[in-house]
């Protein structure tokens, strides 16, 4: 088993409290609803957020994969960290044991943040990571922040 880690930075104009409310401890509400073409449902299977919980993603028709479970390893409202792992699901592609992902937002000197993201492959055997694949993953998640930080700027007083 191999683990791969990758680190990537984005900027936004919205503050940390307001952005991991949204984007984080809200998401499962608010990202289908605000881009239905990435997830058809989000479920908690065991647990209601905090470390421990267990939820199940259903991403939308035509996506690429199907389902997966995610297992909730640390939230900390006060300093904006939040972590997870994939644990089950077609997005391991039977090549990965988990992908585990730690998310921190951090004050900008401008009054925004910028949201620091650390991801860990867990891979089986001696697969090997391809980097068009960490791309396609970190383009999508990209989109996604950027649609919660556009919703954000559109309606100012939604949180």
């Amino acid at each position: 088993m191999g683990v791969f880690t990758y680190e990537s930075e984005v900027v936004t104009s919205i503050p940390p409290a307001k952005m991991f409310k949204a984007c984080i401890l809200d998401s499962d509400k608010l990202i289908p609803k605000i881009v239905p073409q990435a997830f058809k449902s989000v479920e908690y299977i065991e647990g209601n957020g905090e470390p421990g919980s267990i939820k199940k993603v259903t991403f939308a028709e035509g996506s690429e994969f199907n389902c997966m479970k995610q297992k909730v390893e640390a939230v900390d409202k006060e300093n904006f960290v939040y972590s997870y792992s994939v644990i089950e699901g077609d997005a391991l592609m039977n090549k990965l044991e988990k992908i585990t992902y730690e998310t921190k937002l951090e004050p900008s000197a401008t009054g925004g943040s910028v949201c620091k993201t650390t991801s860990k492959y867990y891979t089986i055997d001696d697969f090997e990571l391809k980097e068009e694949g960490i791309k396609a993953g970190k383009e999508k998640a990209l989109e996604l922040f950027k649609a919660v930080e556009a919703y954000l700027l559109a309606n100012p007083d939604a949180y």
